[in-house]
């Protein structure tokens, strides 16, 4: 029997409705050759909704694409840790055209798997999945597999930061710290400001690209569709010039035979 690993990349290259029959069918062949393991392991895998089969296809047939794009999200996550505005800014640009680039894959990817040019495909739902990829090293891994079975929400770039551990052991309890001079005690008291105050510029900075980020995958969805509403403009265009010209046509002739017939007739 075919190895598991084999089984399940076949599956999820398959179309959301192939899945189903072939999975069972991959399920029957496992018990016939008595591999019951990999039987009920093939049983519990779940169909990929439409966005999550587009980005498998990326996964599968554009890997060097999306290790790109994973790469580059690596690089994102140590810039904003870090705070370097200005390598963040170049990352940011870098990420939407790569993104951007995925998106038109799978979009191609589609067509050659069958979909119809004017099928409605939740390219949205794939762009959020890629971002999301980026801003979380979990749904990176998860996309990098090419096992999706569902599209992944985006709720802005950035990770929680890391909380501050100490380690408490068993043994004698610490010396109570003495009191700062009041010298001392206004320095830590300045420099508690200043760090909150750092704190809430980095939030807000977190909120800023998490509104830019949504009001970007916005306006790339409304470009498409306005993309898509055009070309159907212009094949409605197109249909109504073939019909006036029938019906230009149609008059002439119409004309001609009663020209005929009134001369026949005289």
């Amino acid at each position: 029997m075919t190895e598991p690993a084999d089984v399940v990349a076949r599956l999820y290259e398959l179309p959301p409705e192939q899945f189903i029959a072939a999975r069972d069918e991959a399920v029957a062949q496992a018990r016939q050759a008595d591999d019951r393991a990999a039987a009920t392991a093939i049983g519990r895998l779940r169909r990929p909704t439409v966005a999550a089969w587009l980005v498998n296809l990326l996964a599968r047939r554009r890997p060097e694409l999306v290790a790109e794009l994973l790469d580059l999200g690596r690089a994102l996550r140590s810039a904003q840790h870090d705070l370097r505005g200005d390598e963040l800014r170049e990352l940011s640009v870098q990420r939407r055209a790569a993104v951007g680039q995925l998106v038109a894959q799978a979009r191609k990817l589609a067509r050659e798997a069958g979909r119809s040019g004017r099928e409605n495909l939740p390219l949205a739902e794939v762009e959020a999945t890629l971002t999301a990829a980026l801003a979380e090293p979990e749904v990176a891994e998860a996309v990098r597999t090419g096992t999706l079975t569902k599209a992944v929400d985006y709720a802005g770039f950035g990770e929680a930061p890391k909380p501050r551990l100490r380690v408490i052991d068993g043994g004698k309890p610490p010396a109570p710290t003495p009191a700062p001079a009041p010298a001392a005690a206004r320095s830590a008291a300045a420099d508690a400001a200043v760090e909150r105050a750092a704190e809430a510029a980095r939030t807000r900075a977190k909120e800023a690209q998490a509104e830019l980020d949504r009001a970007t995958v916005a306006e790339q969805e409304a470009a498409r569709v306005f993309s898509e509403l055009t070309a159907q403009l212009e094949d409605v265009r197109e249909r109504h010039a073939q019909a006036q010209m029938a019906l230009r046509q149609a008059r002439l002739r119409l004309k001609a035979a009663q020209r005929a017939a009134a001369r026949t007739g005289g």
